[in-house]
């Protein structure tokens, strides 16, 4: 494996990994912001009040994007790394 090819595939990872990270990273920043001015406008400091719906928003993202993320995924390793592990390129 020529040092070009290890860089490209490192690089396709990386941006593979930041493509499935961001619709889950996104609401947690959204909920956290939300939660965190409801706490400021009313003075409640309840530590299960940020993490309850956080975890709660996460959860329904991921549960919404997984097929997003498996076929991300598959298509990494099918047109990427399959070549390379068979010898192809």
């Amino acid at each position: 494996m020529g040092e070009a090819l290890f860089y490209d595939t490192l690089r396709q990872g990386l941006w593979v990994a930041f493509l499935i990270s961001l619709p889950i990273l996104g609401v947690a920043l959204a909920s956290g912001l939300i939660v965190g001015l409801f706490q400021a406008l009313t003075s409640i400091q309840e530590m299960t009040l940020t993490f309850v719906p956080k975890l709660a928003a996460i959860v329904l993202v991921f549960w919404a994007s997984m097929g997003f993320m498996t076929q991300t995924l598959v298509a990494l390793f099918r047109d990427v790394l399959m070549p390379i592990v068979a010898g192809g390129w």
